[in-house]
């Protein structure tokens, strides 16, 4: 027996199974290789120029952008430096008005004392030798009461003598 014929046909049919597969294969790749060059030229014509676009907007605005950081750290440097100031300002300011209060406070203690002082001295210039006076006064008029009345006593004991 002669196998080689049949294995001739089998490796030929089997080399044309794969002829066909690999045409298949080769037609598919195509039609998915026309397909990707349709997306990268879309990828190209859109996508690309923002990228590019994108990228020379952050290669513009890279020193702005880094020029903004530098000047707001030094605007925030200045303002924790004037913070500090208007800190310390405030600080003394409260320092001087609590002292001030304070000296007020003794001022007017010591004004206070030196009325009280004055309202005694005036009492015991004033109203001692007023009181004595009007004491002096209050026996001037009733002497002079016991005077006025005796008169009457005598004219009347005489009126009555001469009725």
């Amino acid at each position: 027996m002669n196998y080689l014929p049949i294995f001739v046909a089998v490796t030929s049919v089997a080399i044309v199974i794969q002829t066909g597969i690999l045409i298949g294969m080769f037609l598919a790749l195509r039609k998915t290789a026309e397909k990707l060059d349709t997306v990268t030229s879309h990828v190209n014509a859109t996508i690309l120029p923002a990228v590019d676009l994108t990228r020379e907007m952050l290669v513009e605005l890279r020193p702005k952008i880094e020029n903004i950081a530098t000047n707001l750290s030094e605007t925030t440097t200045i303002i924790r430096t004037q913070v500090e100031r208007v800190d310390a300002t405030l600080t003394e300011l409260v320092d001087r008005a609590r002292l001030q209060v304070i000296r007020t406070d003794e001022l007017v203690g010591r004004a206070i004392d030196k009325v009280e002082d004055a309202t005694e001295s005036v009492q015991k210039t004033v109203s001692i030798p007023v009181k004595q006076l009007s004491g002096i006064m209050r026996g001037v008029s009733a002497g002079l009461d016991y005077l006025a009345t005796q008169k009457r006593r005598q004219a009347t004991q005489r009126d009555e003598m001469f009725i």
